[in-house]
């Protein structure tokens, strides 16, 4: 790349991440109530993006060849242990994902 190459991404980096800092507070001001379909998106987007990571983790295990998926399923009922115990988002995907890499690195 060359320096302008350089200096335009780098303003347009900038720039991107600037705007997606600055624009929620810019179309949702404090002192207007939020529309209910934000606060809804709010409520919901969480749970759809933990159940979409659950798929994308498990979408290429094998069930018919060694370890026959027992990694990621020891780990997937561990992290809903936790969290059914716990309550704790952060605490559930780190020591799950801890224990998914014991099991594929050390055991399996």
């Amino acid at each position: 790349m060359t320096f302008n190459q350089i200096v335009i991404t780098i303003a347009l980096m900038a720039l991107g991440t600037i705007l997606t800092r600055f624009l929620p507070f810019i179309l949702f001001p404090a002192n207007k109530p939020t529309p209910k379909y934000i606060t809804y998106l709010g409520q919901i987007l969480p749970y759809s993006v933990i159940a979409l990571m659950v798929v994308y983790t498990l979408k290429d295990v094998s069930i018919t060849t060694s370890p026959w998926g027992l990694p990621e399923f020891i780990a997937l009922a561990y992290i809903a242990v936790i969290q059914i115990i716990k309550r704790n988002n952060l605490l559930s995907m780190i020591s799950g994902t801890i224990l998914y890499m014991f099991l594929v690195q050390i055991v399996f």
